[in-house]
């Protein structure tokens, strides 16, 4: 587990994008076991308080799940896993038009320029 961690944003805002990261990538699968919340405070060299801020999030959220006393795993809802990635998406989306509509690019310009970027991308 690799996380940069900013200045900006709380700490278990941070974990819980880096989870949704890692299952709208597919490095975290539905059903898999993930690390204890104590283990995941010592990989991250984070408060156990925080870790335990970002489980309880993440289980109100649907993303995880525990059943008694056996390893929280990430969801098998069909539904919540694909929203997880719509909604990361969307983010960045919004982000990049925000960006783009500052500086008054026309929307035929950006659909071109982002399909160019975005197949050049793959050559490399």
């Amino acid at each position: 587990m690799n996380v940069m961690f900013n200045k900006r944003d709380p700490v278990y805002v941070q974990v819980i994008r880096y989870f949704k990261e890692q299952i709208a990538t597919g490095m975290f699968e539905s059903g898999q076991e993930i690390p204890s919340r104590r283990e995941l405070a010592n990989r991250l060299k984070i408060n156990p308080n925080t870790a335990q801020r970002a489980y309880k999030e993440m289980e109100e959220a649907g993303l995880i799940y525990t059943e008694r006393n056996l390893p929280s795993k990430i969801t098998k809802d069909e539904a919540i896993l694909k929203s997880v990635r719509q909604e990361l998406i969307m983010e960045a989306v919004d982000d990049f038009v925000s960006s783009i509509r500052s500086i008054n690019v026309p929307v035929d310009e950006v659909l071109d320029l982002v399909k160019e970027t975005f197949e050049n991308e793959d050559d490399k």
